[in-house]
């Protein structure tokens, strides 16, 4: 390196040199001469400096790619990028396409079950494009979500993932790969029997429906580790998103102990779950006009009280208010809203607001300059309400949508956090009793608590209905593999031990 430098200098020397006039070409080949010799010096100083003292340059290794964001709260420490796990070598039998369907947390659990199947049929799985037609039409890329080069390289050593097609697999170039959804809730032996012959012919498969096609039961171990593991350590959130997301977590942890509500009373799922309740005429027809307006939901007539009397509606805002105050949820409690705008508005919010003054959303908590890239891009909103829900004391969903299965999937994993799961079945009856004066305030309370004693988020195993898939417990609510080091999950820790489960904190919020 030093003699390099000192060739460059000594040809500097001689352009330099007494009685030769300096051209502009000249002039040009010094200036790139000392350009050169700067930044040799530069690298090397900063080599050096590394060596004596790893943080002697914080404001040029903070800008480093691989640096993992912490909380503002937490002293973050700059360390090395952990090694590459080597990548998984296996002759590939062709390409996995996938166009995931629905919100982000169903595209999430959708991701996880792709790259299981690319991996059971030895395939290279292209980078899976998220939904931009539904109700939300977000414009929002994978790489807008998630940490697309996290994504592709923490997972190498299982598939091997590429951003896009290859030039001569592309539409452009005038290839059609083979479309197809898969049959919903398959085991590895449809994907084997079924699906991989398909690539003796077809050397790319596009699966164009993603929602729940793998079985959430009978599914060997090691590829139910395998979601496990794209699920809590393959998929991270931008670092853009999740800056933002331990922000909102900051605040509210200074505040205390909180709640996130996932309060599903939005107009998307009233309008296709039929859900009128509480809504005037002219919402209820306001909201049948737009299940109608989207061919690709089926259900078109619904009679609104027979599906809540099903337990299948979300809670209102009222009656999320009086389950509130059953469960003992202290009254000045911090209760984050964790959910999109609400039908009907900061209207629809005053019983819930006067029962509990406390409530916030983000939108109050975070400077507007801050959402402004999230605007429009509902996906990137959830994700900042999944971060805050996963991070909460406890967290109670009105609706067993989705997202809230995948968020206390979440909680179980990182110890059996809180979760309040609302039987809605029951409540409704409760609700509806205590509105006619047959059940007293006291009477409900004692009712609501006993009816949720085992529906808090504890251990428990996962409920198995041959040939039902659709009414067992959902693979991402309570990955139970997820919590086992061997193949046997029998020994699974916390099982039959519900000690410890209500912490010091959770108990500051029940009054």
């Amino acid at each position: 390196m030093e003699v390099r430098s000192e060739n460059v200098q000594v040809r500097c020397d001689k352009l330099q040199a007494p009685g030769i006039p300096r051209t502009r070409l000249q002039v040009w080949f010094i200036r790139v001469c000392s350009s050169i010799l700067l930044w040799t010096c530069l690298v090397q100083l900063v080599a050096v400096g590394e060596l004596w003292h790893p943080n002697f340059f914080p404001n040029i290794t903070n800008k480093v790619p691989w640096i993992t964001l912490v909380p503002r709260h937490v002293d973050a420490v700059v360390q090395s990028p952990p090694p590459l796990v080597p990548p998984r070598n296996y002759t590939s039998n062709g390409f996995l396409k996938v166009s995931c369907n629905g919100g982000l947390n169903q595209m999430r659990a959708a991701i996880c079950d792709m790259v299981t199947v690319a991996q059971l049929l030895n395939l290279t799985l292209v980078v899976p494009e998220l939904d931009k037609t539904s109700f939300w039409a977000d414009p929002s890329n994978f790489e807008d979500i998630f940490n697309v080069r996290h994504f592709i390289d923490s997972l190498r050593d299982e598939v091997r993932i590429v951003r896009r097609l290859p030039k001569k697999y592309s539409r452009k170039y005038g290839y059609s790969p083979m479309e197809m959804p898969p049959v919903s809730w398959s085991n590895e032996k449809y994907y084997l029997q079924q699906i991989l012959p398909h690539f003796s012919k077809h050397k790319v498969l596009h699966f164009n429906r993603t929602d729940t096609r793998l079985a959430n039961n009978g599914i060997p171990f090691d590829l139910q580790k395998l979601r496990c593991r794209v699920n809590f350590q393959g998929l991270k959130f931008t670092p853009k998103i999740e800056t933002l997301g331990y922000e909102l977590v900051r605040i509210l942890q200074e505040k205390g102990p909180f709640v996130a509500l996932h309060l599903r009373y939005e107009m998307d799922m009233l309008a296709f779950s039929g859900c009128t309740h509480g809504c005037s005429m002219g919402e209820a027809e306001e909201l049948k006009r737009l299940r109608y307006a989207y061919p690709w939901w089926r259900e078109k007539e619904i009679v609104s009280e027979e599906r809540r009397s099903q337990g299948l509606c979300p809670l209102t805002p009222e009656e999320a208010a009086l389950v509130l105050q059953a469960l003992g949820i202290d009254k000045d409690a911090h209760i984050y809203i964790a959910a999109g705008e609400i039908y009907g508005g900061e209207k629809r919010l005053a019983a819930l607001r006067a029962a509990f003054p406390r409530i916030v959303r983000k939108e109050m908590l975070l400077d507007p300059a801050e959402l402004q890239l999230f605007q429009n891009h509902s996906s990137q909103m959830a994700a900042l309400d999944f971060m805050v829900s996963t991070a909460s004391d406890i967290f109670i969903p009105t609706y067993d949508g989705n997202m809230a299965k995948v968020v206390e999937g979440h909680r179980r994993y990182l110890g059996f956090k809180k979760s309040i799961l609302l039987d809605r079945k029951i409540l409704v009856g409760l609700l509806d009793m205590h509105h006619n004066g047959t059940l007293s305030f006291n009477e409900f309370t004692v009712a609501v608590r006993l009816a949720h004693e085992k529906r808090m988020g504890q251990p428990t195993r996962r409920r198995v209905i041959a040939d039902k898939p659709k009414e067992e417990d959902y693979f991402y609510a309570n990955p139970q593999e997820c919590f086992c080091e061997g193949t046997n999950c029998a020994d699974l820790p916390g099982y039959g031990n519900l000690s410890g489960i209500k912490g010091a904190k959770v108990s500051d919020l029940l009054s």
